[in-house]
C-alpha cells in the first residue's frame, strides 16, 4: 500500500478537490521528498487528523474527529529520533505511515484471535484475517486516519470479551470510543454478555436461583455492572465534548493572536469557527446537551435520516452496493440457517450447546452478536450517514464482513477444500509457498485466478479492486469511500 500510494501519487496529479487544506510554511529539501513519497497519506480527511496532532482543536469542525489518533501521532512524532531537520508535518505524516502500519497488522492478528474465539474454525479464521490484509478499506487503513487503531482496539475488546476478560475488554472499548464515535455502540457487546449468561443461569440453574430474593440480588448486581461498564465505555466521548465546550463556548480567551495568519484568513474565508475568539456563541452552546460532535455532522456535512437519498448522489450509492450487498446476504444467510436462534436473541439454551456440538463456523450461535452488530451499523449507514463511507465503517467495526467472505470462500471454492479436508488425499493445488512453508490460501486463489468460481472472484475482485481503487482515487484528492 505504501509503495503504490507512492507511485500513484508521483504519476497521477492531484485533483483540485473542495477539501479542508490548511496553509503550510516553508519546506525544506527533506520536507519536500516526504510529501512526495507519502502525501497520500494525507488527504481529505487525515488532513484535519495531521492538522489536530499539530495544533491541537484550533477549528471547530476539527472536532467531529476524535482526539485519541491525532494524540499518539503527536507522541510519536515527538518521541521518534529524527536524521534530518523536518517541518512537524514530515514528521507527523511519517509517523502515521509507522504506526498505522503497525496497527493495522496487530488488528489483522485480533482478528484472527477473535475469529478462532468465535468460529471455533481456525481455517476460517485464518483465511478472515488475510482477507482483512486486503480490505476494501485498505487505504484508509494506510493512511493518517484513525480506522486501523479503531479496528485493532475494538477487536482486541472483542476477543478479551470472548476470554471472560471483561475489565481488560472494558478498558479495550473506552480507548475504541475515543478513537472514533461508533465505539460507543460496542458497549452492546458487554450488555449482551451479561444478559445471554443471566438468562442461561436461570435455564440450568438450582431452584434457589429462581427464589425472588436472590433473584433480586442478581438482577441488581447485573444491571450495576452494566451501568458502570457502560459508562466507562461512553466517559471518553463525554469528556471530549466537555473539552469542546470549555474551547468553544468560554469567553474568548485571544488564543487567535497565537495563531498565524494565513490560518486565520483561511478560516474567514470558509466561515470555519476558531477557539477562543471573542463574538456570538456557536449555536450548540445553549443546548440542553450541548454536543459539539451532532452539531458538525449536522451543520457542516448535512449528516441525518435520508438527507443523502438524493438523485445526484447515485454514484455513492453505487460505491457503496458491494458492501451493502454482502452485508445484508450476510444476515439473512444467519437468519435464514439459525431461525429459532434469532428470534429468541441467542438466550436460549439449546441441546446442541449443552452437550458442547454447537455448529461451528460463520452460522454458529457464537457469531449471532455480531451479526447484529454488523446489520444495525450498516442500516445506521445506509440510512443516515453519506453512504459512500460504509465500506470503511464496516471494514474497521465488524468482523462479519471477512467472516462471511471466507465462509462463502470455504463453502463455494473447491480450490480450498483439498486443505480444509487433510484427509482427502488431494493434493493442495497452486501451492503459493516453497515447500516446508504454510500455504496462502488468498494468494493460491489469485495465481488460479481462471480455474476458481465465479463467486471466488467476485469476492476477490472486490476486496482487491477497492483496495487498488482507493489507493488510485483517495491519494490523488479524488472522492473515493
Amino acid at each position: 500500500s505504501l509503495v503504490l500510494q507512492a507511485v500513484f501519487n508521483l504519476l497521477i496529479p492531484d485533483h483540485a478537490a473542495d477539501a479542508f487544506s490548511p496553509p503550510r510554511g516553508s519546506r525544506g529539501r527533506w520536507d519536500a521528498l516526504v510529501e512526495r513519497l507519502l502525501g497520500g497519506l494525507g488527504r481529505w480527511d487525515a488532513e484535519h487528523f495531521l492538522f489536530i496532532a499539530e495544533r491541537g482543536y484550533l477549528l471547530e469542525h476539527n472536532c467531529a474527529f476524535l482526539p485519541l489518533f491525532p494524540l499518539s501521532l503527536r507522541a510519536l512524532a515527538a518521541l521518534l529520533p529524527w536524521p534530518a531537520e523536518l517541518q512537524p508535518r514530515s514528521r507527523l505524516l511519517l509517523s502515521a505511515a509507522l504506526l498505522n502500519a503497525l496497527l493495522s497488522a496487530l488488528a489483522a492478528a485480533a482478528l484472527y484471535g477473535l475469529g478462532r474465539a468465535v468460529l471455533r474454525n481456525r481455517r476460517q479464521a485464518l483465511l478472515a484475517a488475510l482477507l482483512f490484509s486486503l480490505s476494501p478499506a485498505g487505504v484508509f487503513m494506510a493512511a493518517a486516519y484513525s480506522e486501523s487503531m479503531f479496528a485493532l482496539l475494538a477487536f482486541s475488546a472483542m476477543w478479551r470479551l470472548e476470554q471472560g476478560q471483561g475489565w481488560l475488554s472494558g478498558m479495550l472499548f473506552a480507548l475504541a470510543a475515543a478513537a472514533r464515535a461508533n465505539g460507543m455502540v460496542n458497549a452492546g457487546f458487554f450488555l449482551y454478555c451479561r444478559g445471554r449468561r443471566f438468562a442461561l443461569q436461570l435455564q440450568g440453574g438450582s431452584a434457589s436461583l429462581r427464589r425472588l430474593p436472590v433473584l433480586c440480588r442478581q438482577v441488581l448486581s447485573l444491571a450495576s455492572s452494566a451501568a458502570l461498564t457502560c459508562a466507562g465505555i461512553f466517559l471518553p466521548f463525554a469528556l471530549f465534548q466537555y473539552y469542546a465546550y470549555v474551547r468553544f463556548c468560554s469567553p474568548g480567551t485571544g488564543v487567535d493572536r497565537s495563531i498565524p495568519e494565513p490560518l486565520l484568513q483561511l478560516a474567514r474565508d470558509k466561515g470555519y469557527r476558531v477557539a477562543g475568539t471573542a463574538g456570538a456563541k456557536p449555536p450548540w452552546c445553549s443546548q440542553r446537551f450541548p454536543l459539539v460532535y451532532s452539531y458538525i455532522q449536522d451543520a457542516y456535512w448535512n449528516v441525518g435520516f435520508l438527507r443523502y437519498f438524493e438523485l445526484r448522489q447515485i454514484p455513492n450509492f453505487l460505491l457503496a452496493l458491494p458492501v451493502t450487498l454482502l452485508g445484508s446476504w450476510a444476515a439473512w444467510t444467519y437468519v435464514s440457517t439459525n431461525p429459532r436462534h434469532c428470534l429468541t436473541l441467542g438466550l436460549e439454551r439449546r441441546k446442541s450447546e449443552e452437550g458442547g456440538k454447537a455448529r461451528d463456523g460463520f452460522c454458529g450461535p457464537a457469531a449471532f452478536v455480531y451479526v447484529v452488530h454488523a446489520t444495525a451499523l450498516l442500516a445506521f449507514g445506509f440510512f443516515c450517514m453519506h453512504v459512500q463511507v460504509l465500506t470503511r465503517f464496516l471494514g474497521s467495526s465488524s468482523p462479519i464482513l471477512y467472516w462471511f467472505a471466507a465462509h462463502l470462500l470455504q463453502e463455494h471454492e473447491p480450490l480450498l477444500w483439498s486443505t480444509d479436508n487433510p484427509s482427502s488425499g488431494k493434493p493442495p493445488l497452486g501451492k503459493s509457498c516453497g515447500k516446508g512453508t504454510p500455504d496462502n490460501p488468498v494468494v493460491r486463489l489469485l495465481l488460479n485466478w481462471r480455474s476458481i468460481t465465479p463467486l471466488s472472484k467476485g469476492i476477490l475482485g472486490f476486496f482487491l479492486g477497492y483496495w487498488l481503487l482507493g489507493l488510485i482515487l483517495h491519494c490523488n484528492f479524488f472522492p473515493w469511500t
